[in-house]
Order: C-alpha cells, then structure tokens, then sequence
C-alpha cells in the first residue's frame, strides 16, 4: 500500500489480514479489522458495513504500522490499539498491565454478588479491570485495589480518572501493609510456572509483564502467599483467578488455611478458573 494513494477498505483489510496470517495469528481477519478501525479513527462496524471508506493520507502509515507490529512481532491487537474492552468499560492497556480476559469476568460476578455496602480489595490489580467493573456495576460497594507495580498502577489510576470511578489504590506486595480491612479479597495472581512462560503464545510470552504472569516453580508461589494473608486477616471470602490444572491444588490450599466452603467456578470454555473460598464460623 503506497502512501501516495488512496485504497479501498476492503482491499486494504485484504492485504493485511494475508501478513497478518503468515504472521501465524489465528484471528488475522478480526486483527485486521480492529487495526484498520483504530487506523481511521471508525468503529468496526462503520468499516464493515461502509462499502466507500478508503484508507489514504496519515491513515495509510497508521494502519502499516499496526500491520507490521501484528504480523512481525506478534503484538497483541489491545497494546497496539492501545485499549481493551471489559464488561461495560473501555480500557486503556498497554505492556504495562495484562490484557483483561473474558475468564476474570469471573472474579467480577463473585464481586457483584457481594452484600450491600461489603469492602472490597482487587488485588494484583493490573489495569484495574476488576475493581473499576466493579464499581461500574455495585456502586454501593466500597472498592479498593492493590498492586505490586508502580508501573501497572499507573495505568490502572488513569482508567479510573478517565472513567470517573472512585477506588482507594495502594501500591503493595499482595496484602503486605495494606490500609483497612476487608470482606472480601478478589485476585488474578500470577500463576504461570516459571518454566511454561517462554513456551506460551508469543503475544503473551513477548509482550506481557512476567511480573504479571510468573507463579514460580509450580505457579502457585503468589497464591499460596496470599491464601495464607487473607486468612491470617480473617477475610471471609476469597476469590482466587487461576491455571485451568490449578483449581485442586488451590482448593486444598484454602481449606488448609481455614476457608470452610470452597466454590469452584467455570468459565465460558468450561475451565474451572476461580475458586471461591469462605469463611463460615
């Protein structure tokens, strides 16, 4: 595509969708067409359904750009356009922060079941994806959120004041020092062992914070850490985000620390992918 000449949309999605399939992306018609969207400043379904739009002018570098980070790098879609939506929300993501999953929706459906007024802690926060969910959908709730990296948080505090969302962030390691108490803990630990990350999808094995994704030897390194936090806290629900092989493993861990009834919740691909633990007495 020159930069001197104006090309139809669809011919433009064309091309693209070809590199970016050679790439090795398995979605390369969708990339595409979120690229080309964000390219001309269109929504999806302006550019799907406008049989006239041409790609020409800044957009035609804009959208060669985003191409060749797709098909070259593997960069996923959301750092390049530089957003992500979640639930109801639009966030803006970056190699900062994990790129929220459909599967930490989870965490948000615990959240909203919580009773009127509960306290609340997102923690390992990331984006603020839970917390700020959370509050879009339960605004009675008092919703704080934790995170390790001053980096994550900073991306996680500008969605916030770009979406007018009042959450108490602190940065800390999982509980350590933390303000306040709780009644309940929803978390999306790192989980990842250490020696799977190097082998996962490219997009997530070269762009995505380890700091986010490393769980140590057998990935439950954070998690053991922070079952064992909340329970010394008294905190009478966890709900812990983790591997699709993990679920007995945390199960165990909960119970042994004093969580009488332990949940576990499926997602969409019917993965068991969160646990929810509670304390009864």
């Amino acid at each position: 595509m020159s930069l001197h000449t104006a090309v139809s949309a669809r011919d433009a999605l064309d091309g693209a969708r070809i590199a970016i399939a050679a790439g090795g992306s398995d979605s390369a018609r969708l990339d595409a067409e979120l690229l080309l969207a964000d390219a001309l400043g269109v929504t999806r379904e302006r550019l799907l359904l406008d049989r006239e739009l041409v790609v020409s002018g800044p957009a035609v570098r804009r959208f060669q750009s985003h191409v060749r980070r797709r098909s070259l790098d593997r960069e996923p879609v959301a750092y390049i356009v530089g957003r992500r939506g979640f639930r109801r929300l639009e966030l803006a993501v970056d190699a900062r922060v994990l790129i929220p999953r459909p599967e930490t929706e989870l965490l948000v459906e615990v959240g909203c079941e919580l009773e009127l007024g509960a306290r609340v802690l997102d923690c390992c926060a990331g984006s603020g994806a839970v917390a700020l969910a959370l509050k879009d959908e339960r605004g009675d709730l008092s919703v704080s959120a934790s995170e390790l990296s001053d980096a994550a948080l900073a991306v996680a505090r500008a969605n916030a004041e770009r979406l007018g969302l009042d959450i108490a962030w602190q940065q800390a390691d999982l509980l350590d020092g933390l303000d306040g108490a709780f009644d309940a803990i929803l978390a999306n630990p790192p989980y990842v062992p250490t020696s799977v990350i190097a082998t996962l999808e490219p997009e997530i094995a070269r762009h995505e914070p380890t700091l986010a994704l490393d769980g140590g030897d057998d990935g439950l390194d954070v998690i053991r850490r922070l079952v064992a936090q909340a329970a010394a806290l008294d905190v009478r629900l966890l709900a812990v985000e983790h591997g699709g092989d993990q679920a007995d493993a945390v199960a165990r861990l909960c119970r042994e620390a004093g969580f009488s009834a332990v949940e576990r919740r499926r997602d969409l691909a019917g993965h068991e992918r969160v646990i929810v633990a509670r304390r009864l007495a």
